[in-house]
């Protein structure tokens, strides 16, 4: 019998910068999937949802900011055991709000250097890898 196929999830997420070059990296909550790992703030693309209007949905839910992209997305496709994730990263910076805990279990912000400090899902690892490249650290 063949295996099912994988479902595939799209995701979003954001490359928050602010004036000193730091970007806004969040903490997964203990019992997500990959938990306490790092990541870019996003989320899931619900049915029927922009890219863009989910990103600032599930920035809005996690952070209570209000973002908006800068630029066109980054994407690549991430192969895990039981999904596939369609990933699209976009640069964003916070027009209103100040970051806040709500659906993420920490967040800070770091230099593009500090990134490395950090474990990330694999498919945050080329966004790290073009951030660090561009900033030359």
């Amino acid at each position: 019998m063949p295996e099912p196929s994988k479902r595939t999830l799209r995701v979003v997420a954001a490359e928050i910068c602010d004036d000193r070059g730091n970007y806004l990296i969040t903490q997964r909550l203990p019992h997500a999937a990959l938990p306490l790992l790092w990541e870019f703030p996003g989320g899931k693309v619900e049915p029927g949802e922009t890219d863009e209007a989910a990103l600032i949905r599930e920035i809005q839910e996690e952070l209570d900011v209000v973002v908006q992209t800068t630029g066109p997305a980054a994407s690549m496709v991430a192969d895990y055991e039981r999904y596939t994730i369609d990933f699209h990263s976009f640069p964003a910076r916070i027009v209103s709000g100040s970051p806040r805990r709500i659906g993420v279990w920490e967040f800070r912000w770091v230099s593009p250097a500090e990134l490395g400090d950090y474990r990330f899902p694999p498919v945050d690892q080329a966004a790290i890898e073009r951030l660090v490249a561009k900033w030359g650290t």
